[in-house]
């Protein structure tokens, strides 16, 4: 069973953005899926196990974003 939860990052404004988190986010051992939006700043990740949000919020911030946390 797989798990999915929406993140809200600050900062992306374009393709090149998405493609950036989407990049470092899919590095993660166990995602199967992120989908990064920037017009809603929203990033959607899917992996296999709930996901130490410690290690998305260092992914993000590789990718030079701003992790805010989970979407509400």
């Amino acid at each position: 069973m797989s798990t999915t939860v929406v993140y809200k990052v600050s900062g992306m404004t374009c393709g090149h953005c998405e493609g950036a988190v989407t990049e470092e986010i899919s590095a993660i051992a166990g995602v199967s899926a992120v989908k990064a939006v920037a017009a809603t700043g929203e990033v959607t990740v899917t992996s296999a196990a709930p996901l130490d949000e410690a290690a998305v919020r260092a992914a993000v911030d590789e990718a030079g974003y701003e992790l805010v946390g989970p979407a509400a």
